[in-house]
């Protein structure tokens, strides 16, 4: 039975994960957090030439990555102490959390931490569900939160950004957005289609003259501040 987290990634296409890869880039020494079964760490190491260090704390996917990786480390991501399992490693090119943050009881405290893992030259990137998004707001208005297996309301979802608090994510790590991409979705297209049909017309008008309501998902590249 596959993973819920293991996909395949057009790296020519407008998804997050494929803005992910290319934001890394190619020939980097990277660290990815929460790597998962290793979808994206298997693309920058076949497709990307990176040479790839990840920290997973799921034991059913650790042993997977060990081929697609240089070093796996298992760490829990909620408990503070986790960077010490790398501290044995000097400073990454690049730091990935590819929709991860959201994860994590204190999302905060972890891209500080997150920052000092970085060289001086280098720089994180990360991806983030939006939770401004129209066919949320949708399924608001029609007094719907439900959760599900996977997307912005991924049950294992506990913290939730709007484009402010993504802003204010970045500089309370102390770290500069120098690129910011918005995965734009429709929510007919997306897991709100029946919310999105169900709201009124009027609504729909007032959703889309949102600036950032047809943004699902955010991947930014961010550097220190004192670097940027």
């Amino acid at each position: 039975m596959g993973h819920k987290y293991d996909y395949v990634i057009d790296c020519d296409d407008d998804s997050a994960p494929a803005r992910v890869v290319r934001m890394v880039g190619s020939d980097k020494r990277v660290l990815e957090i929460g790597a998962g079964p290793g979808s994206i760490s298997r693309v920058l190491q076949e497709k990307f030439n990176c040479r790839v260090t990840a920290l997973e704390n799921d034991d059913a996917v650790i042993s997977r990555l060990k081929t697609s990786c240089i070093r796996v480390y298992k760490a829990d991501l909620n408990d503070s102490s986790w960077p010490d399992v790398l501290k044995d490693e000097t400073p990454f090119d690049v730091v990935v959390a590819a929709d991860v943050l959201e994860h994590l009881y204190d999302p905060w405290s972890v891209l500080r931490q997150m920052k000092g893992l970085v060289g001086d030259e280098g720089y994180v990137v990360i991806s983030l569900p939006h939770a401004g998004y129209n066919g949320l707001i949708a399924g608001l208005l029609d007094e719907d939160l439900e959760y599900r297996d996977c997307g912005l309301l991924d049950q294992t979802h506990i913290r939730f950004f709007g484009i402010k608090n993504m802003q204010a994510l970045f500089e309370d790590a102390g770290l500069a957005i120098v690129d910011a991409q918005f995965v734009i979705r429709f929510p007919e297209d997306t897991e709100f289609a029946e919310a999105w049909a169900k709201t009124s017309a009027p609504a729909r008008t007032l959703l889309l003259k949102n600036r950032f309501g047809p943004v699902y998902q955010v991947v930014a590249k961010a550097v220190s501040n004192e670097s940027a």
